[in-house]
């Protein structure tokens, strides 16, 4: 809703539609050329192995760690560590365009001007609130495309073409208008009937927004940006529906998503709800990973589902949203005072002061970000455990989070991990692989330098 709240929105679309699939599309005529080979898995470093008849957790952790060394680990590094600047510069530059269209007049205007076309007070509402959108995307926009394409490129992260990427952020942008421009009216006609609780109702908004995004957009966005179909190799659905019915997941298909036109990233997504559960996993995963490898990271997406972690994010967050809200509501009226004659806002009802919103709403959740990183983290760890209780691969989970060590640093300060990680560490995770195997010996390498063939997965 608010300008942090579009942001938040956008970003989760994009993620969902690298990550998530839609209603079925045609089915299409299995290939007749041979299936291409799948991937082998880099061999256990000695120190996991167990073939000595011990595994020291330790030791193994950081025998998968040392595989990522010089050049690479110094790129990644750079690249995650510029993401906490970004989060400080994201703040900086929307309060310089929620100040920008204040203090020049252009949100009053843009106001004024719905006023004059409609008498309506909810289309006044979604007049401005479209002005509002647009405006602020197209001045975030210089921002967006250092991060999103100049940035990407530079880390080798990006396979768009610069026609590409903006094409992508007109469809986000259309989406976003598409979806906010009727929420923000009815927000506006929510606060003007409930000017003392709007906070309140505002943070229901936002859980409703995140129920979309996380249970809903998946079945409705994807095409817009990807193409969904069914996945027709059967040594990679098989085991991946065997281990979803193992952990009462019902769905006799897994989808396969174009998420390589966008970038090199690996992913895969459990979603959905009332019967339209989705198994998808994009064509990266597919063509990087090793089988045990694609086990390991559905998995973990199977432990989110399973767990209704899509239930718990909405309900966590929109608690902390809440309570951001409600220090907004007592801040804004005494910013209005100061300077609302100069800005033209009437009060908390008039849409001319939703850049004011947006800027103290923003500033609020930049300084909860420490707690809704931890809430996503945490309920990562749990899937991390599910999965490997599920899929019973800890090596292969090893080297999954090794390839996602490219744009995420492996081993962080435990101060770093608490402020800036929304996911556990690769350095964790390992750890948690390597904690995990040394609790199954069955997972062991035998003497012969074989492993023991995993148990059948469940919960």
């Amino acid at each position: 809703m608010l300008w942090w709240g579009m942001r938040l929105a956008t970003l989760l679309f994009a993620g969902v539609a690298l990550a998530a699939a839609l209603l079925p599309a045609p089915l299409r005529a299995a290939a007749a050329a041979p299936r291409p080979a799948l991937v082998e898995m880099a061999p256990v470093p000695e120190a996991a192995s167990g073939s000595a008849g011990r595994l020291d957790v330790s030791a193994a952790t950081h025998a998968y760690l040392a595989e990522v060394s010089g050049p690479a680990r110094v790129r990644s590094d750079a690249y995650f560590e510029g993401g906490y600047w970004l989060l400080l510069w994201d703040f900086l530059w929307g309060a310089g365009v929620s100040l920008l269209l204040l203090a020049s007049g252009w949100s009053a205007a843009m106001r004024d001007r719905a006023e004059r076309w409609t008498r309506r007070a909810f289309l006044r509402g979604a007049l401005y609130s479209l002005q509002y959108l647009v405006a602020t995307a197209v001045l975030s926009l210089p921002l967006a495309f250092y991060e999103g394409f100049v940035r990407e490129h530079s880390y080798g992260l990006s396979n768009l073409g610069l026609g590409g990427w903006f094409g992508e952020w007109g469809k986000g942008l259309a989406v976003t208008v598409v979806l906010l421009t009727p929420a923000l009216a009815l927000f506006y006609r929510i606060v003007a009937r409930a000017p003392r609780t709007w906070w309140l109702w505002g943070a229901a908004s936002v859980a409703v927004l995140l129920v979309f995004a996380v249970l809903i957009a998946p079945v409705v966005l994807v095409p817009i940006f990807n193409d969904p179909k069914p996945l027709r190799d059967e040594r990679v659905a098989v085991p991946i529906l065997s281990m979803a019915r193992a952990n009462g997941i019902a769905t006799g298909q897994v989808w396969e998503i174009d998420a390589s036109r966008q970038s090199n990233r690996i992913s895969a997504n459990v979603s959905g709800f009332l019967g339209t559960q989705r198994i998808t996993l994009n064509d990266n995963l597919l063509a990087r990973a090793s089988l045990p490898e694609i086990e390991a990271v559905m998995g973990h997406e199977i432990g989110h589902y399973a767990m209704n972690h899509g239930i718990a994010l909405v309900l966590e967050y929109g608690l902390v949203a809440a309570a951001g809200l409600a220090l907004v509501s007592a801040l804004f009226e005494r910013v209005r005072r100061r300077s609302g004659a100069r800005w033209r806002v009437r009060g908390v009802d008039d849409p001319a002061g939703l850049p004011l919103l947006a800027l103290l709403f923003s500033g609020v959740m930049l300084i909860a970000t420490p707690v809704t990183n931890t809430i996503f983290r945490t309920e990562e760890q749990a899937a991390d455990w599910y999965g490997l209780n599920a899929a019973r691969q800890p090596d292969a989970f090893a080297r999954a989070t090794l390839k996602v060590s490219e744009y995420r640093k492996l081993e962080p300060g435990w101060l770093e991990e608490i402020l800036f990680y929304d996911h556990p560490s690769g350095r964790t995770r390992i750890e948690t692989a390597m904690r995990w195997k040394a609790e199954h010996p069955e997972t062991w390498e035998t003497a012969g330098g074989h492993t023991a063939p995993p148990a059948a997965p469940g919960r």
